[in-house]
């Protein structure tokens, strides 16, 4: 197989569409998707370095070389090799997806964790109760245990100013999380229709997987197994709860904190989240984002996100690379 060291882009009027043109003047002509190569200079020069990184993605015709469908270039550092302005290019590949869990792979928070908060506030003898339009409205507040102490504060102050209201609100949570334990094991939260078969595709085209989640690992790890088999927990390369960070969604404490256990740049990654906060908190770390929205989250700002989709709207791996490749982040 050839290798050449330079490669010249030549932007055509036609979006998506761009020749490429080695120093032996063989050309041809691909079309990409929807990307629209608006940011490449008519004419520039681009090199391909290190030449064993780009070697399955440069080939002609004539004489091998091509350029692999499904990937975006994006300009680098300036690069000046043998006196010629030159850019270095970048493949942007999905190699990995990461999944917000609550109300994005199902919709735990009306069908879980609201009856069964519900459920434990009776077994202590609380006098609150949460319909599932009220609750909607207590979401400004990520994990279960900060949403207890937001509402005593709002609407409970003098339980909330009990002598003992920090060991109320903690048996009231451990009650709660084994009353969705129990939820989980009778099959009553299943996953949104799409997920199950979008992380079997992902799995099988070889596509990372991640969690992160402001939900426990024991509600995480529970979801998946109870839905997609008793090991399935360990199709996913890291899975990092709440718990395992200081500050919860919008801080992208918890998506740095994934791509570190990756151990890959957030522009070969993909989320898909379901609130505005889970989308500021992906894309503070740099990720490129997708928004399935749930019945929470409706009418929420999604300003940044690569696309929204609603709740008749179906993902797929396909749909998702070519977002990822529309994706522009640095």
């Amino acid at each position: 197989m050839t290798v050449y060291d330079f490669v010249k882009i030549v932007v055509t009027a036609d979006v998506g569409r761009f020749h490429v043109l080695t120093d032996s003047s063989h050309s041809f002509e691909k079309k990409i998707g929807l990307w629209a190569p608006s940011h490449f200079r008519t004419g520039a020069l681009y090199h391909p370095s290190p030449a064993k990184q780009y070697r399955h993605y440069f080939r002609n015709k004539k004489t091998g070389l091509t350029f692999q469908t499904g990937h975006k270039i994006e300009y680098s550092r300036p690069l000046l090799t043998h006196g010629l302005d030159c850019h270095q290019v970048i493949i942007m590949a999905l190699r990995a997806l990461i999944f917000d869990v609550d109300g994005t792979l199902a919709n735990t928070e009306r069908d879980g964790h609201r009856p069964a908060f519900n459920a434990a506030f009776a077994e202590v003898g609380l006098p609150w109760h949460w319909d599932e339009s009220f609750y909607g409205t207590l979401l400004v507040k990520g994990g279960g245990m900060e949403r207890l102490y937001f509402y005593a504060e709002h609407f409970d102050p003098a339980t909330r100013a009990r002598p003992d209201f920090d060991n109320l609100m903690q048996r009231v949570h451990d009650i709660k999380t084994r009353n969705y334990q129990r939820l989980l094991a009778a099959g009553a939260i299943p996953l949104r229709g799409d997920i199950g078969q979008l992380i079997c595709d992902a799995r099988t085209d070889g596509v990372r997987l991640a969690i992160a989640s402001s939900s426990r690992e024991e509600n995480i790890v529970g979801l998946l197994r109870a839905n997609l088999g008793p090991n399935a927990d360990a199709w996913f390369d890291a899975i990092v709860s709440g718990d395992l960070v200081k500050a919860k969604k919008p801080s992208p404490d918890i998506y740095k904190k994934v791509l570190e256990l990756l151990n890959i740049p957030p522009r070969d990654c993909l989320t898909v989240e379901d609130s505005a906060h889970g989308l500021a908190a992906s894309l503070a770390a740099g990720i490129p984002t997708v928004i399935a929205v749930s019945d929470y989250t409706h009418g929420e700002d999604f300003e940044g996100a690569r696309m929204v989709l609603h709740e008749t709207e179906q993902l797929s791996l396909e749909k998702l690379r070519l977002w990822h490749k529309t994706a522009s982040t640095s």
